[in-house]
């Protein structure tokens, strides 16, 4: 490592009413990982934006100097001509196609005017290859898991002679095998020259990864933090994130008060009709009221097909044994309305895909559970709506202008807050939390936690399910552990370990 490769110098990028990034200086040397941290909004996906083209030359002001001279990259086509190429969290593959022509798409190979496939599968093998990836490249992408997935993304990558590779939150939807494995591969890419610019929350990957760590608050550059010259802690980045000292990530409860069982399932089984298999088996759990339960297990496990039986017999869903109570009282739910309208609410993991209409404003999005309560006669009550969003907007600390702010223009922090206001607004009894902070910065998970915390201190309970370990044993009274499709055991919040939850986890 020696000269910058990368320099972008006073990068300042206004939207409509938003300043999204001022004056932001930012250095990356040739041939490091550089990692890019900062608390949702605080501007590192758009200044990682304007680098690669999507935020194109003319629609901010400031320069960027790549090997040397400062480039007006129009589009995403000029940045990656340059070597630059950028990995979404959101992966661009398409699911139809197979893995060579994923990896080939929009930058054929061609034998005059046809693509020459043969070509084509030689060299998407070579670019597998590189990446450690052993799989058939005329796989459909569709038929892989999600970790493989993302190592295609980055063959692709790779396949365009890439200098400099940016990874947005890479590892979010990855479980901690296929997390192990792509932070092993970044480490290989560097070893080949490729410098390498990733984004993300997890700072205990960050720290085992990074060269230099650069962290971005309310859109400006704070500091950058050299890791080959001394060790960083995460209390460190966190103090530089947040503009403040947060002792502990996951706060204490006030206190303590548990009641009866609120809700149960007895020998919960469900069978795929699509897969064409039983992915449940004779489940049992329970929470009581004020009591944070949270379930536990590897990717694949069957937590989030547990939680989408329970809200409503997702369609070719089978529940083929089993009841749930809630209060006492066995209930079966045909579809979601029948569930909210019995108190219980699913908070999804996909707050983008399934969880809020991005098009829409907060207003909107947080009516949307309950918005047979807003109706008079057959219209809704528009000053009721108001009146009712902007409650939640300050009581959950939603940050944004207006609740006539578009959803889709939020941070991810942000965005998940009004997802849960969207449920509370339905007024559950029991809410269950579907990977409750994936994606969110430090400083937004401490406030969701904070809500956790008080929603329970008034007499709801949560289910919280969630693929971060250290989350479920700070927030969980108690938890259990699921492993395919079986729960393999229960363990209060004082004698659960990592050691013996993961033990649990990987039994079968």
């Amino acid at each position: 490592m020696g000269e910058n490769i990368l320099e972008m110098r006073d990068i300042t990028k206004v939207f409509p009413g938003v300043k999204a990034l001022s004056n932001v200086n930012f250095k990356v040397k040739k041939g490091e990982i550089h990692c890019l941290v900062g608390e949702n909004g605080a501007g590192k996906s758009t200044l990682m934006k304007v680098l690669s083209g999507v935020h194109p030359h003319g629609s901010y002001t400031g320069d960027i100097v790549y090997e040397g001279e400062v480039q007006k990259f129009k589009g995403i086509a000029d940045s990656e001509a340059k070597g630059i190429a950028i990995i979404y969290q959101e992966l661009a593959l398409i699911p139809e196609l197979t893995v060579y022509e994923n990896i080939y798409f929009g930058h054929e190979i061609k034998r005059g005017r046809t693509i020459d496939w043969n070509e084509t599968i030689v060299k998407a093998s070579e670019m597998l290859k590189k990446v450690k990836l052993d799989v058939d490249p005329s796989m459909k992408v569709k038929e892989l898991g999600v970790g493989k997935q993302q190592l295609i993304e980055i063959a692709k990558a790779l396949s365009k002679n890439v200098k400099l590779l940016i990874l947005d939150e890479p590892t979010a939807s990855l479980n901690e095998d296929d997390s192990q494995n792509l932070l092993d591969l970044i480490k290989e890419l560097k070893n080949q020259g490729v410098t390498c610019i990733m984004i993300s929350h997890k700072l205990k990957e960050i720290i085992a990864i990074a060269d230099t760590i650069t962290v971005l608050r309310d859109g400006a550059t704070i500091c950058s933090l050299d890791v080959t010259e001394r060790k960083i802690e995460e209390h460190e980045i966190i103090k530089h994130m947040v503009g403040r000292e947060i002792d502990n990530i996951y706060p204490k409860r006030e206190k303590k008060e548990f009641g009866e069982i609120c809700f149960e399932a007895k020998n919960w089984s469900v069978y795929d009709q699509v897969k064409g298999r039983e992915i449940l088996h004779d489940v049992s759990l329970n929470v009581r009221k004020g009591e944070i339960i949270g379930i536990q297990g590897l990717m694949g496990a069957g937590r989030t097909e547990f939680a989408l039986s329970v809200f409503g017999n997702t369609p070719g869903y089978k529940i083929t044994n089993g009841e749930i109570e809630l209060n006492g009282k066995t209930v079966h739910f045909k579809n979601p309305s029948e569930a909210i309208h019995a108190g219980i609410a699913y908070v999804s993991e996909d707050r983008k895909g399934n969880g809020l209409v991005l098009l829409q404003d907060i207003k909107y999005n947080i009516s949307l559970a309950n918005i047979k309560s807003l109706k008079n006669g057959l219209a809704i009550n528009e000053n009721e709506e108001i009146k009712i969003a902007n409650e939640y907007k300050q009581s959950i600390n939603i940050k944004a202008p207006s609740i006539e702010q578009k959803v889709g223009n939020l941070s991810g922090g942000n965005q998940q807050k009004v997802q849960i206001a969207k449920w509370l607004f339905a007024k559950p009894q029991v809410l269950i939390l579907d990977e409750p902070t994936r994606g969110i910065d430090v400083g937004a998970k401490y406030e969701i936690y904070t809500i956790m915390n008080e929603l329970v201190e008034q007499g709801m309970s949560i289910i919280m399910i969630s693929s971060e370990l250290p989350e479920v044993l700070g927030m969980s009274d108690r938890l259990y552990v699921m492993s395919e499709g079986k729960i393999m055991g229960e363990l209060s919040a004082e004698e659960a370990t990592e050691q013996k939850v993961m033990a649990m986890a990987v039994q079968s």
